[in-house]
């Protein structure tokens, strides 16, 4: 195998999901972060719509962002489902921070081109980007809880009807080693080799 083959299987393979709360708090340069997004810009794209977008919060907007994302679980959930603690949860998720990143499809100009493929698209945009993280050394999360997927934040994020958000990624540092990583299905259970 290349060098090239080891320094990409070594970075996939060393990848960890890291929650904001053990973030240190560390801030990441802008331009670190730009680089990142700079390799999320090279997805696969069907037909070169480039269905990747992403709302980066840095500073004070990072708290921003969370206070609103509090409220918009506060004002969207029934009294009886409403639950303190996942509100908290959300107002302090970026408190360890460095940036948060909101990364959405939106849907391109093409109807012949399937919504799946767009989707599948800034999921690979989304990949590359978490892979850049670990190459560099910073922690990554990429979350989907709390009203991401609600037709509220849409409207909070001024998105349209058929853009679709795919997670909130939360960037920082870690102080502490990530585990080591598990797959439960062996590999030859999801492969099926027709010669």
């Amino acid at each position: 195998m290349n060098d090239q083959f080891q320094s990409i299987k070594q970075v996939i393979e060393t990848r960890r999901t890291t929650k904001p709360p053990k973030m240190s708090g560390q801030r990441i340069p802008d331009e670190q972060v730009n680089q990142l997004l700079q390799l999320a810009d090279w997805a696969p794209t069907h037909g070169h719509t480039e269905p990747w977008r992403f709302i980066v919060y840095a500073d004070a907007a990072v708290a921003g962002f969370c206070q609103s994302h509090a409220e918009l679980y506060r004002r969207n959930m029934p009294n009886d489902k409403f639950m303190p603690d996942k509100y908290e949860k959300l107002l302090h998720m970026g408190d360890k921070a460095s940036h948060v990143v909101v990364a959405y499809m939106r849907r391109g100009d093409l109807p012949k081109i399937p919504e799946l493929e767009e989707i599948a698209a800034t999921s690979c945009a989304i990949q590359n980007l978490l892979l850049g993280a670990a190459a560099l050394g910073i922690a990554s999360y990429w979350g989907s809880g709390g009203m991401a997927y609600h037709p509220s934040m849409k409207k909070f994020l001024q998105l349209r009807e058929q853009d679709v958000v795919l997670g909130i990624l939360y960037l920082g540092y870690a102080d502490q080693a990530v585990g080591e990583g598990k797959r439960t299905v062996p590999l030859e259970e999801k492969v099926t080799w027709v010669k």
